[in-house]
């Protein structure tokens, strides 16, 4: 699911809920979470996603897609304990790094990657995994 406009939790929420209802509906085994956001300004281009755990087809809204195998720096940590600031800083610093010592040529996509519905899993919550997708 994407759209394109300013952060709202709400709509975010209001969309993920969505497909875990097209999910529940059709039968379908689900996985992790996943939120992206990209862009700067008022206007950004959000990305929520569930992973598809048993054969589905695109429906309506619902746009069924496989994310290719990329190498990524990865983090995961409870958001209770740490700030995400902290880690979103840490983790830039690091890439930095490894650009500057040519590990890596590019920093591409950020995301956010929960076991379930952070909203109503304190589970899912306190285990955040940020990915970073990186091109070596």
């Amino acid at each position: 699911m994407r759209f394109v406009g300013a952060y709202q939790e709400s709509r975010i929420r209001r969309e993920w809920e969505g497909i875990a209802r097209w999910a529940k509906a059709k039968g379908v085994r689900t996985g992790k979470w996943f939120f992206s956001e990209d862009g700067s300004g008022p206007k950004y281009r959000f990305e929520m996603a569930i992973e598809v755990r048993s054969p589905a087809k695109s429906e309506g809204k619902i746009h069924i897609r496989t994310l290719p195998a990329s190498p990524a720096a990865s983090v995961t940590f409870n958001p209770d304990e740490v700030s995400p600031r902290v880690v979103y800083h840490g983790l830039n610093d690091w890439l930095r790094w490894q650009k500057k010592e040519k590990a890596i040529r590019r920093v591409r996509t950020y995301r956010e990657v929960y076991t379930a519905n952070p909203w109503t899993d304190a589970r899912a919550w306190s285990h955040t995994e940020i990915q970073v997708l990186v091109t070596k």
